[in-house]
């Protein structure tokens, strides 16, 4: 069914106008006439199955499971059936192994994939945690934007396929962050921080309280113990770093003033002592929802746990379209939805932690291969657009060949 096709192109250029697009326009065998759109690179499920995979053998199988678009009896069709996932796998066959760095202070570092914090996992692969954690005594692993969103994926769909718990976790906080949490300032990307703003002011740190508070119970509530990182800006004054410890410290979690960011290891020296302590004390680490609950329970499970939702509400179109996994025996995967990242809510524009408000579910998508649906939510979308003014408009190069701008 060539309207059933679910399989979209990608693209790693932020260009709006491929969001949706019509194909097939030539002669015959030019393909059939039928609407669809560009995903951005990171947001495509093959990045995603990549930072998944365990194995070679598993990175097969999971090519293997994608699904591209139905039957017209409305059964699944993989890539599979196209015979498509041993030359997919072929392709990939080195790219699964993770890239070895190292630090200007001589630490090893694996970077290995990028799939979309907001739309996909938001982690570094599963291969290169399981490799790192044979190399050291810690291994410390990132999950991009909030503890809603990376921590909540890292924990619930990363830790189901890697087998690994955490015994620890730093949740990431700035002076900025929490003042743009009181929701006293306006802040737009790409242009400068309102004056106000980087004024000492711990009220206003303390009027964004609520957004900390809420990010720390989110890792709580996988039975994982907290710590604090305070990220240093040179814009920080000392009695807006100490409200933000003092708010750590109501919370009964350890924290520490970073500045490895300007003075390397030795700026971090004090929150590496607070995780070593962390990572000693007894951990309870449990899922959030568990593999055999429905998917709507799931999504809701998240949204009021963690996103603080009353309930969820969903479009005609994405109920459907779950009632449809379900049907094709996809109900045991785990979700991940896609949401803004500019608020613990579907609302960038609602700050700190808000209540009182239900989750908007546009459409569901499915990437069975990766291992979970994803709700899409509000007027998120898949394939960013630049901003009216974007940083390329004051990046130029001068006659010597020195190029300004980029910072």
């Amino acid at each position: 069914d060539r309207d059933s096709v679910t399989w979209r192109r990608v693209l790693d250029v932020s260009d709006r106008v491929l969001r949706n697009v019509i194909v097939g326009l030539g002669t015959r065998e030019d393909g059939v006439i039928r609407q669809t759109g560009f995903d951005i690179t990171a947001a495509s499920e093959v990045m995603t199955v990549l930072a998944l995979t365990t194995s070679l053998r598993d990175l097969r199988q999971r090519l293997g499971r994608i699904v591209i678009g139905n039957t017209t009896a409305g059964k699944p069709i993989t890539a599979e059936e196209l015979s498509a996932a041993g030359a997919m796998t072929v392709i990939l066959r080195d790219a699964i192994k993770p890239n070895l760095l190292q630090t200007l202070e001589n630490t090893p570092v694996l970077v290995h994939a990028g799939p979309f914090g907001n739309i996909a996992t938001g982690n570094s692969s599963v291969i290169a945690d399981l490799i790192g954690i044979h190399c050291g005594d810690f291994l410390v692993t990132e999950a991009g934007f909030g503890a809603d969103m990376g921590a909540e994926r890292f924990f619930n769909i990363k830790c189901r396929a890697s087998g690994l718990e955490p015994d620890a976790a730093v949740v990431v906080a700035t002076v900025r962050a929490l003042k743009v949490h009181s929701g006293r300032f306006r802040v737009v990307a790409g242009r400068p921080l309102p004056p106000e703003m980087v004024k000492e002011n711990p009220d206003d740190v303390w009027a964004g309280a609520a957004n900390l508070r809420k990010q720390v119970e989110n890792i709580k509530v996988h039975g994982v113990t907290p710590v604090v990182a305070i990220n240093a800006f040179p814009t920080d004054h000392p009695s807006e770093q100490a409200a933000v410890r003092e708010i750590a410290e109501e919370l009964g979690v350890r924290s520490a003033v970073c500045r490895n960011f300007a003075d390397g290891g030795r700026g971090a020296t004090e929150l590496a002592e607070m995780v070593d302590e962390a990572a000693n004390e007894r951990s309870s680490f449990h899922f959030l929802y568990s593999s055999d609950a429905t998917l709507r329970e799931k999504i809701e499970t998240v949204a009021t746990k963690i996103y603080g939702a009353d309930s969820v509400e969903y479009s005609p179109v994405a109920a459907e379209q779950i009632d449809s996994y379900e049907r094709n025996g996809f109900g045991k995967l785990s979700v991940c939805i896609a949401k803004t990242h500019l608020s613990i809510s579907s609302d960038p524009k609602l700050k700190g932690a808000p209540t009182g408000w239900k989750l908007p579910v546009r459409e569901v998508r499915a990437s069975v291969g990766a291992g979970f649906v994803y709700p899409i939510c509000g007027d998120m979308r898949t394939m960013p657009g630049l901003p009216s003014s974007p940083n390329a408009v004051r990046i130029d190069i001068d006659d010597k060949g020195d190029i300004v701008g980029l910072s």
